[in-house]
């Protein structure tokens, strides 16, 4: 991607240093493949972790601080700030045709833990969306888990990141996830998981028209929309499983098989019409 030059977004809130107290729960009855799925995939919501687990009521009573930031980090700062800018720019277009106003969300990178509206998040749990302060957390450690353990080096597929968890703002602008949350809370957790795995696959539809968007401005490179999809279906509900225990729970599936999220990329990112996201219509995911 070229990224270089290119403007830099003010929406960056930078906790990286400082550590909060206090524990994450993440005991609770989801089981333990569950909690290992949910802490290497994206999009997670650590509310709902939370409130399957018990209440961890330590207070955050110090910060702690670690060593100073790795320079590769300070680059990956700017680079990310980038992609930030890029998915304001695109949002702010697309809601406008829309007759929509866009609500530019913050990025806040932080180590080891951080505090959001959302509850306790780690870095075990990866980068997530808090729909309660409408921020994105990310530890940038993450992209070397990335490149290491999912085999998806790569700029682009950092950049997918970052565009899956904007996807997730926007759903809660258009009041998406706001439905999905409150039908969830009728249903039994097979169901709540089929409406999670909906939700996860349109915030991978939203991240392929952003990279429409970003291919069109002439800013991508040979290989990078391949980069992506490697990362998409690197996490995979059914390659997770088949990788941690051997076997694969369908039921249990949270945000799509290998094959869907490719897939709901590639629709976005071929049509680049938000209108060919709905994948709560769909009858074939």
């Amino acid at each position: 991607m070229r990224w270089r030059g290119e403007r830099e977004s003010d929406n960056v809130e930078d906790r990286r240093g400082m550590s909060g107290g206090g524990r994450v729960a993440v005991g609770g009855g989801l089981g333990t493949l569950i909690i290992i799925i949910i802490a290497v995939l994206f999009g997670v919501d650590p509310q709902k972790l939370l409130q399957q687990a018990p209440t961890d009521t330590t207070p955050v009573t110090s910060q702690k601080s670690r060593p100073a930031n790795p320079p590769q980090e300070d680059e990956l700062k700017q680079f990310v700030s980038v992609v930030l800018g890029k998915t304001e720019d695109v949002w702010q277009e697309v809601f406008r045709q829309n007759g929509k106003q866009y609500r530019n969300p913050t990025l806040v990178l932080f180590s080891g833990q951080v505090q959001s509206a959302c509850g306790l998040g780690s870095t075990a749990s990866g980068p997530f969306y808090c729909p309660g302060d409408q921020k994105v957390y990310i530890d940038l450690a993450f992209y070397e888990e990335l490149r290491r353990r999912f085999n998806s080096p790569g700029d682009f597929a950092q950049a997918y990141v970052i565009a899956h968890e904007v996807g997730h703002h926007v759903q809660k602008l258009l009041g998406i996830s706001d439905k999905v949350d409150a039908m969830q809370r009728r249903m039994s957790e097979v169901d709540a998981n089929k409406l999670s795995v909906r939700l996860e696959l349109q915030a991978d539809f939203f991240a392929g028209l952003w990279a429409k968007h970003v291919q069109q401005q002439g800013l991508l490179e040979a290989g990078d929309i391949e980069e992506a999809l490697n990362a998409a279906s690197a996490i995979g509900d059914d390659t997770i499983q088949r990788q941690s225990s051997g076997y694969v729970v369908p039921d249990s599936f949270t945000h799509g098989t290998s094959e869907q999220r490719l897939r709901w990329f590639r629709r976005g990112f071929d049509t680049g019409d938000i209108r060919q996201g709905d994948t709560f219509s769909a009858t074939n995911l």
